[in-house]
């Protein structure tokens, strides 16, 4: 394949999309796509990527908005007349910075799953309904997602803040407007989504010879401690999510190995369920310090506050926790003939809740998204234009 040329081609759409199927042929703008995979838009730099789809977006006939985020990044909004729909993905990625590499039937490098194969997918569909004389959606580009939805977090506080305003920007009301919302969902409609909850824990030892290790207490023991409990609770099953399960990251003690840690830091990233969403922040909340109230033991709790523990273990007093907020699990709009299933992973949608219909879906896979080998293939943007399309279609009919 080479970039710079458009590639022709043969667009199927399966019998569970759609009931008659038809053949038809699309053009893919590869040349835009390589041009928007080679601009760095890693989360905090999406800017130069916003600056250029603000200006190589706009056309007779549509609209371009562009939202100052606050902290130096834009949202970008193109509409085609009143829209009814409004599709909707995010410029920025995860670091580092990977450059994209080309086969035949796949493009290989940062972004292309997660999520500028989505962007591209979009606006080849709003270019397809534009020819077909369509002229009530619209495209939403967002900054921000990978590092809290500060993008989403801000449009939706313009929208909040004034509900009129989407009447001088695109000329409705987004309560009327449906959103879809693409990540890499291998094309399946979201059906419900797992919510996130992150907390940020600091262990207080005391420093000490590691020789003599009575004489102080390691930080580090008393973070195995905190993750031994931990594993311990077992968290409710939930039918729709299934299990909830939890993260640590951002591992930070910089003692040296002869010397017992008197300080640990960590994050600790949770996936909830519509069952386990209270229970976490619960069980974070009076985890902690002198007042804690949770006891810990191979046993099912409730909500995460009904244990009261007869004694505090050393490691619960030397711990602190702050929380970093999060989304709480959602559930999202199915279409008939669509698969659908439900996700394990956060987005925009859930903070975009001016929005009051909301579809997740999207090509690519959320398995090899952040990683080096992150990667879409044509056949998943191919099909995804299509869904796109007959997503509207449905919608609007």
């Amino acid at each position: 394949m080479q970039y710079g040329s458009s590639y022709c081609i043969f667009d199927y759409i399966c019998k569970e999309c759609v009931t008659a199927c038809s053949l038809h042929f699309v053009y893919m703008d590869l040349e835009f796509f390589h041009k928007i995979l080679s601009i760095d838009s890693t989360s905090g730099k999406e800017v130069g990527l916003a600056d250029y789809l603000s200006v190589e977006l706009a056309a007779p006939g549509r609209k371009v908005d562009v939202f100052e985020v606050g902290d130096g990044t834009r949202n970008v909004l193109v509409s085609w007349g009143t829209p009814k729909v409004i599709f909707c993905t995010h410029m920025d990625t995860v670091p580092p910075y990977i450059s994209p590499v080309y086969s035949d039937t796949m493009v290989t490098g940062r972004g292309t799953c997660d999520a500028k194969g989505q962007l591209f997918a979009m606006y080849e569909a709003c270019k397809e309904l534009e020819a077909k004389g369509c002229t009530d959606f619209g495209l939403l580009l967002l900054a921000g997602e990978e590092t809290g939805s500060f993008g989403a977090k801000a449009f939706n506080a313009v929208m909040s803040d004034d509900p009129a305003v989407m009447s001088g920007i695109a000329g409705t009301s987004v309560k009327d407007a449906w959103l879809i919302v693409g990540e890499p969902t291998d094309n399946c409609i979201a059906s419900a989504a797992k919510g996130t909850k992150s907390f940020e824990v600091t262990f207080a030892g005391q420093a000490c010879h590691s020789g003599y290790p009575q004489n102080g207490a390691s930080a580090v023991l008393y973070f195995n401690d905190f993750v031994n409990a931990l594993r311990s609770i077992v968290f409710p099953a939930d039918p729709v999510l299934g299990e909830t399960t939890w993260n640590i990251g951002k591992l930070s003690s910089d003692n040296p190995q002869n010397i017992l840690s008197d300080r640990l830091t960590c994050r600790v990233y949770f996936r909830t369920t519509f069952e386990s969403d209270e229970m976490v922040c619960n069980i974070m909340k009076n985890i902690a310090g002198p007042q804690a109230k949770l006891r810990f033991g191979k046993r099912r709790v409730q909500d995460g506050s009904d244990i009261v523990a007869k004694e505090v273990a050393p490691w619960q007093k030397a711990m602190s926790v702050q929380a970093f907020g999060g989304d709480t699990p959602s559930r999202f709009e199915v279409l008939e003939g669509f698969e659908s299933r439900p996700v394990a992973f956060g987005s925009d949608a859930p903070q975009l809740k001016c929005f009051e219909h909301k579809i997740l879906c999207g090509p690519g896979s959320i398995l090899v998204a952040h990683r080096d080998e992150e990667h879409i293939t044509l056949a998943d943007i191919e099909k995804a234009i299509a869904q796109y399309v007959r997503m509207y279609e449905l919608i609007i009919r």
